[in-house]
């Protein structure tokens, strides 16, 4: 006779080939597979700007205040603030029951390092430093913030989702000097990174944070309110072709392609089984950025010689082809439709194209002919299209350009050095930027004029930021816009960096995929079904 126990386990193994594909379908639905728009080739949020890691950083670090989806500041890890009478004195009160990926709690001192290390690499956050007398930790959940002067952006400066953010580190990480890579990465936020399976140029793994807690009130938008995780796993799947990227969506390889290329979204468009849309109104501000410590471009009159022939449709062109709406041209310091857009000085960039005239001022800027390398990221196609037309415009000028193309992860490692391009240094890049991080004089870091303390290219312009200065203090919104004005009408003078028009980028996915946030790539509140 064949016992019970025999019995069972013989209908274990009849039935175990039927069973195991439900069991890998269920195991699926947990898993979210994304194709991130470059390889993260950098991990810490302070160290660069990228938005591959600034996305990175807010699924494994919180922040002590989020922003929601109408640019409210909202309280996250932070349970609320009080304020004295006279706006001198601020303390920021932690929700209970925050704890490290390592299970150790968060305590008040942890945020006060973190905050002093963003804020030496944060344009809103060294303003914010530079008013502030004292920051500490009177306790475990107490940060205490003592002001000079007011500065009525204090919570925006710490919840502002423009990169960087403000990520919330253990003390010992946060210690590290900000102008260092830290490369253990240990957070409090929705996921945990995990290092041990991440393949560069292939792959990088986040796992659920079991522990994580997300706030008890609000409504989840944009990167205020409760962060619900409905997935196991993500796994960011680097492909750096886009049709390749396209091909694993429309297959179902992956779920969501952050950032398609707009030549392939007519297919997608097409198929019902994927959704297309713009995940952020503000959309992107493409920039050509300088370095101004070393020849040409150390000079104002070089950088204002190429003015009369940039045509910002050109640039638009190349990464948005004919889809309609993909892109705006007329922009100037600040995005179309956001309040301080404005018309000063946009003669230079919206009056008549003159490429004759552009190169007779650039040779009585005084060229030499030095040498002008451009750097191109072969791997980030929008990048690269606009640096190849921004190359040529700089060829046709007459400058004499050296065209180097390198991957994403290692161009943003070159953008650090400040020796001349015959050291290994650069000259010109192309970048953009969300309009998050060019609403306002605040946050928009290529408007600074600090030289050596600025972001890459380090401008020096006291004239930027004496007008920066009086918007900060600046208490109507009628002398803001003036001062914006000004500033704009100084940058066309400056030449801190040429704008170069605004992309209305697009995201596909899955059309099975909910909840799914806009602004940015963000993996909380999404559902698969």
């Amino acid at each position: 006779m064949i016992g019970r126990r025999a019995l069972f386990a013989a209908g274990v193994a009849t039935l175990a080939p039927l069973a195991a594909p439900r069991l890998a379908a269920a195991q699926a639905q947990r898993v979210l597979k994304f194709v991130p728009q470059s390889d993260l080739g950098i991990i810490d949020p302070v160290f660069t700007a990228a938005y591959v890691t600034r996305n990175h950083a807010l699924m494994v670090f919180d922040t002590l205040y989020g922003m929601d989806d109408q640019l409210r500041i909202q309280p996250q890890m932070a349970e609320g603030q009080e304020v004295a009478a006279d706006g001198l004195e601020w303390r920021i009160r932690l929700r209970e029951g925050l704890r490290w990926h390592d299970g150790e709690a968060v305590l008040a001192r942890d945020a006060v390092a973190s905050i002093r290390r963003w804020a030496r690499r944060d344009s809103i956050g060294s303003s914010l430093m530079a008013a502030t007398e004292e920051l500490d930790a009177p306790d475990d959940r107490t940060i205490r913030f003592r002001l000079k002067r007011r500065f009525d952006l204090l919570t925006y400066a710490l919840g502002k989702a423009g990169s960087p953010v403000c990520a919330i580190m253990p003390e010992r990480l946060a210690a590290t000097d900000p102008f260092r890579q830290i490369t253990e990465i240990v957070g409090s936020g929705p996921f945990r990174f995990v290092a041990s399976e991440q393949v560069s140029g292939a792959r990088v793994v986040y796992e659920r944070n079991p522990a994580y807690v997300p706030r008890a009130e609000g409504t989840p938008s944009f990167t205020a309110g409760p962060k619900h995780v409905h997935f196991d796993r993500v796994e960011w799947q680097v492909i750096p072709d886009p049709s390749t990227a396209a091909a694993a969506l429309r297959t179902g390889e992956v779920d969501w392609w952050e950032a398609p290329t707009f030549d392939l979204l007519p297919p997608l468009l097409r198929d019902r089984r994927i959704k297309v849309w713009t995940p952020d109104p503000l959309g992107y501000v493409a920039v050509m950025r300088f370095n101004h410590l070393n020849p040409p471009f150390d000079n104002a009159a070089l950088r204002r010689a190429l003015l009369p022939a940039l045509n910002q449709a050109d640039f638009m062109a190349a990464v948005v082809g004919d889809v309609a709406d993909g892109f705006r041209e007329g922009v100037g310091a600040f995005p179309p439709g956001t309040p301080l857009a404005n018309e000063s000085g946009m003669m230079a960039l919206t009056g008549p194209r003159d490429l004759a005239a552009a190169k007779r001022a650039v040779q009585e800027a005084g060229y030499k002919g030095e040498k002008v390398v451009v750097l191109s990221p072969s791997d980030f196609p929008t990048l690269k299209a606009l640096a190849d037309v921004g190359a040529d415009l700089l060829k046709r000028l007459g400058l004499n350009v050296d065209y180097q193309a390198t991957d994403w992860a290692t161009m943003r490692q070159r953008l650090g050095r400040r020796e001349g391009p015959d050291q290994g240094g650069w000259s010109v890049f192309h970048t953009y930027w969300s309009g998050l991080d060019q609403l306002d004089p605040a946050v928009h870091q290529y408007l600074r004029g600090t030289g050596q303390a600025a972001s890459n290219g380090w401008p020096t312009s006291p004239r930027l930021e004496a007008l920066r200065n009086e918007w900060l203090a600046a208490t109507t919104d009628a002398d803001r816009l003036r001062l914006a004005r000004d500033i704009q009408a100084q940058l066309f003078i400056d030449v801190p960096y040429l704008p170069l028009g605004q992309i209305m980028a697009r995201t596909a996915h899955k059309a099975d995929l909910t909840g799914m946030l806009g602004g940015f790539s963000l993996f909380w509140n999404l559902r698969r079904g």
